[in-house]
């Protein structure tokens, strides 16, 4: 093993590692326990004050899961065996709480640095290191940077005229503030209904005086099916935790349960419809995965799904007008083309007389103005409250917002804006001793998080130790290899212009990179 780059922090602290990671959600947890366990210098740099990732940052009105546990855990059995959830969709509180017990039991903090805000990463050919600069002045020289920051860190905020000359309150749900917001009796409205704004607007309805929803496209919300937990009843099932996170590798999406075994036109339809009912009444992403197998690639097959879905949500509703807006007769995009959200009482909200839906299809935005929004109609909607519920630059965003430079100097946002490019949705080409998790070009939305993460984690963490064993310098993606990757992903997402993600199966993205592993990393460089 090498000598660890030391480097004197601004406050006098040292810090010595070879292996920097940039985040501290699941995927930096996973990663430095499994490095620490191996005997390396390893240290986190986490932005935000404490550890949870995207718990940590999201604290906004209903904020919560959409995978039920144990599925949304970690699967190590020095976790899992004395943690009980209180509920089937943990909300952000209980998250936090359990990474401050993931804490208890590991003893992550002591090598976490928080309020560290990476800004600049530059691979050095002379040392073969990178120098990593956060925006305090710290630098770090770690042999390895892997970077854990997720598909979803780069907040956005669309550009809309006179958003400066707002009067009221205006918050991004990534940006809450963590000592919440009183929105009793006040007039919100809120831009976007991805799931972020789902779970705010069932959660504040009843408070608000007036609630105006500017939706762009309709979300195909699913019904959660929430439900308590007890302590007995998941010590009863522990037996079975080692099988169900093993299986959850072994399916498409990672969750416990694979496509129906058979295409939709193969079956009657009365058998379809009873088909359809199970998987409804048990709730969350039955519906979505344990569908019939050619949902994805037949329209027809896809048409039938999507008007079970309309038909479920329109005898929510009772105006006809919002029914259609909520649930059009024509579908914007096919059912599955976007994660849909987990909902409770989401539909039952629009029927609220003080709740009122704007089409930003029919009326679009103008501008903001000081007293709140001004659509196409030539209506200004008054509001003392802007909620944006706009989602994020995401699966590359948060990385590109670091300016990171491989061999030769250029920027990795240089090398993605030609087109995004990675082996293995691991590596990029030009960036040498870098690996990235939940990103570009793997699994990530199309997976529970976990069990992408912990996929990917046990590759970055044994290939580090296959590259330290055997006093390896460096690795680097060759550039063939990630042409060959991108084409995969490519094929895969066919109907998609350009697709982000691998969208083969998790279990036919690990069995791919493991096989790459085995071969003794074909496709990189190593040296």
């Amino acid at each position: 093993m090498s000598t660890p780059a030391a480097t004197r922090m601004p406050n006098g602290q040292h810090i010595e590692t070879d292996i920097l990671i940039v985040g501290a959600g699941f995927g930096g947890v996973y990663t430095l326990y499994h490095l620490r366990k191996l005997g390396y210098s390893v240290r986190i740099f986490e932005a935000a004050s404490d550890l949870g990732g995207v718990w940590r940052n999201n604290c906004y009105p209903g904020a919560r899961v959409d995978s039920e546990v144990p599925i949304y855990e970690f699967s190590l059995e020095e976790l899992w065996r004395e943690w009980t959830w209180t509920e089937k969709f943990p909300g952000y509180k209980e998250l936090r709480l359990y990474f401050d017990y993931v804490d208890r039991k590991l003893d992550i903090r002591k090598d976490i640095v928080f309020n560290k805000y990476v800004v600049k990463a530059v691979f050095e050919t002379d040392t073969a290191r990178w120098k990593v600069m956060a925006e305090d002045g710290t630098v770090v020289h770690p042999r390895f940077l892997v970077l854990c920051i997720g598909f979803a860190a780069k907040a956005y905020v669309p550009d809309l005229k006179g958003i400066e000359s707002f009067q009221g309150i205006s918050h991004h749900t990534a940006k809450w503030p963590e000592e919440g917001l009183d929105l009793k009796g006040k007039r919100v409205g809120i831009i976007g209904t991805g799931a972020s704004g789902v779970q705010v607007i069932q959660e504040i309805a009843e408070d608000v005086e007036q609630l105006t929803v500017f939706q762009r496209t309709p979300n195909y919300a699913l019904a959660m099916r929430q439900s308590k937990l007890d302590k007995s009843g998941q010590d009863k099932m522990k037996v079975l935790y080692p099988a169900i996170h093993k299986h959850r590798r072994e399916t498409s999406f990672g969750y416990r349960y694979q496509p129906f075994p058979k295409n939709l036109f193969d079956t009657t339809p009365s058998e379809r419809l009873l088909h359809f009912e199970e998987q409804w009444a048990l709730g969350g992403f039955h519906y979505l995965i344990h569908n019939y197998a050619d949902i994805g690639v037949n329209q027809a097959a896809n048409d039938e799904v999507y008007d079970f879905w309309k038909n479920k949500v329109r005898e929510r509703l009772h105006d006809p007008d919002v029914q259609e807006k909520l649930a059009p007769s024509i579908p914007p995009h096919p059912f599955g083309a976007k994660r849909p959200s987990l909902e409770q009482n989401y539909y039952e909200i629009y029927n609220r007389p003080n709740v009122k839906l704007i089409d930003l299809g029919q009326s679009s935005i103008v501008e903001v103005t000081p007293n709140g929004i001004l659509t196409a109609d030539d209506i200004e909607h008054k509001l003392d409250v802007i909620i944006f519920a706009t989602g994020f630059d995401s699966v590359t965003g948060g990385i590109t917002q670091i300016d990171i430079r491989g061999l030769g100097g250029k920027s990795i946002k240089d090398k993605w804006a030609e087109g995004i490019a990675t082996n293995l949705g691991l590596a990029t080409a030009g960036f040498p001793n870098m690996f990235f998790m939940y990103g570009p070009q793997s699994p990530t939305a199309f997976c529970n998080g976990p069990t992408c993460i912990e996929i990917q984690g046990d590759w970055i963490v044994n290939c580090i130790e296959h590259m330290m064993y055997n006093e390896l310098t460096c690795i680097n993606a060759q550039e063939e290899a990630e042409k060959e990757w991108r084409r995969q992903v490519l094929l895969l997402g066919s109907k998609v212009v350009e697709p982000y993600m691998f969208m083969g199966g998790v279990q036919n993205y690990e069995k791919a990179i493991l096989q790459v592993a085995n071969k003794g990393y074909v496709g990189f460089d190593l040296s």
